[in-house]
C-alpha cells in the first residue's frame, strides 16, 4: 500500500487539482509511489476545519498519513467590516487552531510530517475588479481582505511552526519578491494562476524530496524490469505472496 500525503486546507487546495494546479504536480511527481489525497474546503476557516479532523485523520489508523500539507488562513484573515466577515476567525484563535491541528495528526503518529503554509498575498485591487465582475455597481467598496492583516496571520502561521519544530511555506513573503506578483501569481487577488500554483508547488516539493520522498520506491517494478518469459520474476521482489 501507497503511503499517504494529505492536503488539507480551504478553497486554494481544494483548487490544487485544476490543470495546473500545485496538488496535482504533487501527485504527478510522486506518481506510483505515494497517493496525493486532496482534502480541500473552499470558503472554510480553521475554526470550521476542526470538526472535521476525526474523520480526515481517525485516530487509531492502521496506516496513517506519512505527510500532511495545513494551509489555512486566507479566510480566517477576511476583515470583519466586509463580506466575509462570517469567515473571520482573530488571529490568536487562528494560531491555536493550527496548533490543534498538528497536536491531533501527530498523536495519530509522530512519524507523520506535517508541513504548514501561510495564506498567500492579498490584492486589493484585484478582489475589488473581481468583485465588479461578479456584482458590477453592486460590489462593496470595502475590502473583505487586506494584505496587512493577512501578513499578521502568516506570521503567527510560520511562528507555531518555528515553535513546533515542523517546516513551513512562508507564501506570503515568498510571492512577494517577484515583481508584479499582484496579476502573475493571483487570478482574482487571493487565489492562484498557474505561476501562483507553481511557487507553491517549488517550496513544498523541496521540503518533501528532502524528507525522502522522492527517493520512495515505486509500489510495483518498472515495465523495464520485468521479463517476457518470467514475468513472475520481477513481482515477486515487490510481491513475495504473488
Amino acid at each position: 500500500m501507497r503511503p499517504q500525503m494529505v492536503l488539507f486546507g480551504d478553497s486554494i487546495t481544494q483548487q490544487s487539482f485544476r490543470s495546473g494546479g500545485w496538488g496535482a504536480a504533487l501527485a504527478d511527481i510522486y506518481s506510483r509511489k505515494v497517493d496525493v489525497v486532496l482534502r480541500g474546503y473552499g470558503g472554510y476557516n480553521t475554526r470550521w476545519a476542526l470538526f472535521m479532523l476525526n474523520q480526515i485523520f481517525p485516530l487509531g489508523s492502521a496506516k496513517p498519513p506519512a505527510a500532511v500539507t495545513i494551509f489555512f488562513g486566507a479566510n480566517d484573515a477576511a476583515r470583519l467590516e466586509g463580506t466575509g466577515k462570517r469567515q473571520h476567525v482573530p488571529v490568536e484563535e487562528y494560531k491555536d487552531n493550527l496548533r490543534k491541528m498538528v497536536q491531533h495528526i501527530k498523536s495519530g503518529s509522530q512519524n507523520t510530517l506535517v508541513v504548514l503554509i501561510t495564506p498567500p498575498p492579498i490584492d486589493v485591487e484585484g478582489r475589488r475588479e473581481y468583485a465588479r465582475s461578479l456584482y458590477g455597481d453592486k460590489a462593496s467598496e470595502t475590502p473583505d481582505r487586506t494584505n496587512e492583516a493577512t501578513s499578521v496571520y502568516a506570521k503567527q502561521c510560520v511562528m507555531l511552526a518555528n515553535e513546533l519544530g515542523l517546516p513551513s511555506v512562508d507564501l506570503w513573503s515568498k510571492m512577494q519578491e517577484t515583481d508584479g506578483w499582484q496579476k502573475k501569481f493571483l487570478s482574482d487577488g487571493l487565489h492562484l494562476t498557474p505561476e501562483g500554483n507553481a511557487v507553491v508547488f517549488s517550496e513544498v516539493v523541496k521540503i518533501f524530496d528532502a524528507a525522502g520522498f522522492s527517493d520512495l520506491p515505486y509500489d510495483f517494478p518498472s515495465h523495464s524490469e520485468i521479463d517476457a518469459e518470467h514475468p513472475e520474476k520481477a513481482f515477486l521482489q515487490h510481491c513475495p505472496a504473488v
